[in-house]
């Protein structure tokens, strides 16, 4: 398996294996893999001839420092997992020195309002940290087809947006969410709750199947009085937003229309860890 630390070597090993017919597939992710990264890598070893995986905890798309020290760094047994799922995987786990070249600072960038919304009313910059990362990465491994889980559906539309304005010619692909088996949403964060608290956070899925159900027959103020009530009683739980957006602009919505697709997006701390998930209502 080659793991590479710098851009300059991952280029030039690129370079030497790509022909002017092959196609090369990219898997961002900050590492501590789960069933959801390795399934974006499968799809990637499927559709594509090379596939590279990134591990890299950016530290611009925090807005929380204490975040990004305890958000879980496991690159060995990183490595180990995609060694045993396709050892001709291609590593890139660079330093942060080797993606910002010692200025870590976001660009700033202009998503058409997508990055306003949502999480990015509650995570001032993140999208420009987001953006800044991922247009680095696309720079440096020339990929042909990108892989995106669709639990970050506002970063999905956020990054097809940036694709689109700077015309960088990838294929981006949502894959769908990835569940453990009580529903909660695969999430590197996940390893920080106690057995007992992954447990409970099934109620995050359990809410969003039950707005879907709702969404028929209720308004979205009566969706969303409602579950405030769910995670109020809940003491374990800190509901951080709940919206009903438009899943293409992503804008909260407060009426329904009979031609919009929409969308449920939610975020919801569990003793101090954040957890988010997203639902189609249509």
């Amino acid at each position: 398996m080659h793991v590479f630390n710098g851009k300059a070597d991952l280029i030039a090993h690129l370079n030497s294996i790509k022909t002017a017919h092959s196609t090369i597939g990219f898997v961002p992710t900050m590492g501590a893999l789960h069933e959801g990264h390795l399934a974006l890598m499968k799809r990637s070893l499927q559709d594509t001839d090379f596939t590279v995986v990134s591990i890299f905890v950016n530290p611009t798309q925090f807005n929380n420092p204490d975040d990004l020290v305890k958000y879980p760094r496991t690159l060995e047994a990183d490595v180990a997992k995609m060694n045993q799922l396709n050892p001709d995987i291609i590593v890139y786990a660079p330093t942060v020195d080797d993606i910002y070249e010692g200025n870590t600072v976001s660009q700033h960038f202009d998503f058409d309002g997508l990055e306003f919304q949502m999480e990015g009313k509650f995570r001032p910059g993140h999208f420009d940290g987001v953006g800044t990362v991922v247009k680095r990465l696309f720079e440096i491994v020339k990929p042909d087809l990108a892989y995106f889980g669709e639990k970050d559906f506002q970063q999905l539309q956020i990054i097809k947006k940036l694709v689109s304005k700077y015309k960088l010619g990838i294929k981006i692909v949502g894959c769908p969410i990835f569940r453990e088996s009580n529903q909660l949403a695969m999430s590197s964060r996940n390893e920080r709750l106690t057995p007992e608290e992954r447990s409970e956070a099934s109620l995050i899925y359990d809410t969003l199947n039950e707005v879907k159900n709702r969404f028929q027959t209720e308004s979205i103020a009566e969706i969303s009085a409602w579950v405030s009530s769910v995670f109020d009683a809940h003491e374990r739980f800190d509901l951080e937003y709940f919206v009903i957006a438009d899943a293409n602009t992503l804008e909260t919505q407060t009426e329904k229309e009979s031609n919009k697709n929409y969308r449920a997006f939610i975020a919801v701390f569990v003793n101090n860890v954040r957890l988010i998930d997203t639902i189609s209502l249509n």
